[in-house]
């Protein structure tokens, strides 16, 4: 190495100017007597145009000043003079040298192409000491971003002849080090646990290699305290406060021990709620009806921000744009109360000039418009401004949302900037795993939630498995017609295998249609219609090429013997359903992915009938409530049920009954619950009856989850213990099967047969009873960086004689 750079400066250059006035020339000089010295590479006449005077104007030391300032600005020169000689002005230079190429040496962890993308020296430009300064320092922001705060960088050059010399950052890495503990001191009503949920930063695990959310990082722990108080103030503790924020190294573990110290405070319920209005014309009532916080419920700082913003809404419906709501708090320490006040008040007569999109390179400039609630010519409002940049930051086509005012062309207009960053929002996945009922899967996808940037949302998939074989193609246009409703559609083709648990293979492919439309901010309501079908088919031997099946099945000749009659009679058939349906949807959860408090209501109809070759209507109904019980414990409870029933004087078919099992009560195998033929298989001979399936059904659910505190909090490893109860039952499937030779030959006799009754003249020996189905058992729920599993072990407690159970069962998949 032919000299290693220090740290230099441009040597006051406000003094050397200074000394540049030179007696008895500085006046009286122009720029075309100057004398350029020491110049290679750049032309004396450039060096020269830094002094140009107007025409008749002189050289001043004040002009004389400025060009020098200007030659050292250009990062040409290491070094600049001016002195005089023989009555002329004499500028000598000593060129920089120029950049050859610029390396990087000793950098494993960081790619060369992104620290290429943050220096500022180049190839073919000039060497500038500040410039390598300022890249040294950038060099270790990137490492000190991936959490290695030992890094050295040590810039050197090269010699490369005729000015040329090579810029090479000799890089020492050091030991990554990141957050090995994260403490919590002063918290009472939350566990350090529950806490770590709310934070961005995790503790640094044997998984650390697929994330780096463990990295000591000051910007994400400045949004890790936003984000505690807002919990906080989310869930009554009006006077809560963070003390510190400390970071120690701890050299044993190799990492730093972040403690957050808390100053909770008392817990506040809301007190009296009250509406204060300045415009006479407004109603009260109506503004009270759309608060979003009651008297007696536990204080939250977003419920108070939702009033505001609905309040603001049905303010300006009344014909009062400019009107503001602004909440006002008066706390009660010793009742630990805060009772609110909404003043409605006349605020300041601000239009809209126009609104400004900037930095969008990939979406289109009317998908970021459309979230706003304001126009072009409208009333400024502050509270639906805000509304809009929530909304944008929630789409995730973004990675940076900015609105500012800027002043218009008068007084009472402004300009509304929104300033966006595109980020990729496409993805490809491979997907895997597997489960007690359908084996090993794997599934390809691609998707994008931003299609052609016009926030289009687009996915086409493919699975692959034991089992199952199957493609699926799905398009939701998010604004249709320009309103707020999410309409799209699925096309889709699926085949199954016969299993131990249906004697069948099942052919499926058709679409659906479908529009949300939310009602509310939690209340939507979907619409739908499908149009599918759906083939099954049985694998015959020989048997039937000499007899009529019915002969077959009633010699019991062949494996045709294994299989119920009901199920023989759709065999072959292609039935065509045509559905409308829709679903109501209530959802209070806290976190929709892993919900700790507040509950999800679900209704669904589907009316079968308009053409095709079925008619039917299935109503079912989901209810899930959670509720934090002590510490990090969690109650789950859950309830369900569902009917079916044919209409129009026609036959329920089998394929339209609800078949049950694990996901009604666990302990039970796939469709190991409800009606049986016992006329099917040969329960001596260790063959199961075949299930039927039902028309009404019920379950309960009452899960308590709690984590293992004894694992790393970022592992998402939690243990449940569980009860489960549920019935299937009311087999209405069609048991005639005329027409067949033999057919009247068939009829069984199902009185010796336990707990069965005859239906129809076939031979289907139904087992149908809503005796309570009943389990308890323990899971296993990891939230893995593969994917969601659960592993749950349940001992079934009441049950039939003839229902199937299967005590343990693994779900489980993986995404990369």
């Amino acid at each position: 190495m032919a000299s290693v750079l220090g740290v230099v400066t441009l040597m006051a250059v406000a003094g050397v100017a200074g000394s540049v006035a030179v007696p008895g020339v500085a006046v009286a000089q122009t720029a075309s007597s100057i004398v350029v010295e020491g110049n290679r590479r750049v032309d004396a006449d450039t060096i020269r145009s830094y002094f140009q005077t107007a025409p008749g104007q002189s050289l001043t030391p004040s002009k004389i000043d400025e060009a020098l300032k200007s030659l050292y600005a250009t990062g040409l020169f290491s070094d600049v003079s001016i002195s005089s000689r023989s009555g002329r002005l004499v500028v000598t230079v000593v060129e920089n040298e120029v950049i050859n190429r610029v390396a990087f040496e000793g950098n494993k962890k960081v790619k060369d192409d992104q620290l290429s993308g943050e220096v500022q020296s180049k190839a073919r430009a000039p060497l500038s000491k500040t410039t390598v300064q300022a890249d040294t320092q950038r060099i270790i922001d990137v490492y000190h971003r991936a959490g290695r705060y030992d890094v050295r960088v040590v810039p050197k050059t090269i010699e490369r002849g005729q000015g040329r010399v090579d810029l090479v950052f000799e890089i020492t890495e050091g030991e990554k080090l990141g957050v090995s503990e994260i403490r919590f001191v002063g918290n009472k009503a939350f566990s350090a646990y529950k806490l770590k949920d709310e934070v961005t930063t995790t503790e640094s695990n044997w998984l650390s290699w697929l994330k780096n959310s463990d990295i000591y990082d000051v910007d994400r722990i400045n949004t890790d305290q936003e984000l505690l108080r807002r919990f906080y103030l989310k869930n009554g503790y009006a006077d809560f406060r963070i003390l510190s924020v400390t970071a120690d190294l701890d050299r044993k573990s190799g990492g730093f021990i972040l403690t957050f110290t808390l100053d909770e405070g008392a817990q506040y319920r809301v007190g009296t709620v009250d509406v204060a209005s300045n415009i006479k014309d407004v109603d009260v009532a109506n503004i009270r009806a759309a608060l979003r916080v009651a008297p007696g419920q536990v204080y939250n700082a977003e419920l108070v921000e939702k009033s505001v913003e609905n309040a603001t809404i049905e303010v300006s419906k009344s014909g009062y744009a400019f009107a503001q709501v602004r909440p006002r708090g008066d706390r009660n320490v010793e009742n630990r109360t805060i009772s609110l006040t909404f003043a409605v008040e006349e605020g300041p007569r601000v239009y809209i000039e126009r609104i400004e999109i900037r930095g969008n390179t990939r979406t289109r400039d009317w998908v970021i418009r459309r979230e706003f609630d304001l126009a072009e010519g409208d009333a400024y409002n502050r509270v639906l401004v805000d509304r809009a940049e929530r909304r944008l930051r929630n789409l995730g086509y973004f990675k940076e949302v900015k609105i500012t005012n800027e002043p218009g062309t008068a007084p009472d207009r402004i300009i509304l900037v929104v300033t966006v960053e595109d980020q990729p929002t496409g993805e490809f996945s491979v997907s895997g795993g597997y489960s007690t009922s359908d084996g090993f899967i794997g599934e390809v996808s691609i998707s994008e939630k931003n299609f052609l940037g016009r926030g289009q949302y687009v996915r086409l998939s493919g699975q692959l498995g034991e089992n199952v074989q199957g493609v699926d193609f799905s398009f939701t246009e998010p604004y249709f017609l320009d309103y707020r409703v999410a309409a799209g559609f699925d096309l889709f083709w699926k085949e199954t295998s016969a299993t131990d648990y249906s004697p069948y293979d099942t052919s499926t492919y058709g679409g659906t249609l479908r529009v949300a439309l939310p009602l509310t901010d939690e209340l939507t309501l979907g619409l739908r219609y499908t149009l599918s079908q759906k083939e099954i088919t049985v694998n015959f031997d020989n048997c039937a090429d000499y007899l009529s099946p019915a002969q077959c099945y009633l010699y019991n000749l062949d494996s045709l013997s294994s299989v119920s009659w009901a199920i023989l009679e759709v065999n072959g058939e292609s039935a065509i359903t045509s559905a409308v349906g829709y679903t109501l949807s209530y959802n209070l959860l806290d976190n929709n992915r892993d919900p700790t408090n507040g509950y999800l209501l679900e209704l669904k109809q589907d009316f079968a009938g308009l053409g095709g070759d079925v008619n039917f209507v299935r109503t079912t109904f989901d209810a899930r409530y959670y509720k934090p019980l002590f510490g990090d414990f969690v109650l789950m409870l859950r309830g369900q049920a569902g009917n079916v029933a044919s209409w129009g004087g026609e036959d329920l078919r089998i394929l339209d009954n609800f078949f049950k099992g694990p996901d009604l009560v666990r302990g039970f195998a796939p469709n190991g619950i409800g009606p049986r033929d016992l006329a099917s298989g040969d329960i001596w001979a260790g063959e199961d009856p075949n299930a039927l399936g039902g028309t009404l059904y019920w379950g309960t659910t009452a899960e308590v989850q709690f984590p293992l505190s004894f694992l790393p909090k970022d592992i998402g490893m939690k243990f449940a213990v569980f009860a489960d109860a549920g019935s299937l039952w009311d087999y209405q499937g069609n048991t005639v099967f005329p027409g067949t030779p033999g057919w009247q030959d068939g009829l069984t006799d199902c009185s010796a047969i336990q707990g069965s009754k005859t239906q129809g003249w076939n031979n289907v020996c139904v087992a149908d009873s809503d005796l309570i189905r009943s389990s308890v058992g323990v899971s296993l729920i990891w939230q893995s960086p593969f994917g969601p599993l659960r592993f749950d072990y349940a001992w079934a407690l009441s049950k039939e004689w003839y229902d199937e159970t299967q005590a343990f069962r693994f779900s489980g998949g993986t995404r990369f």
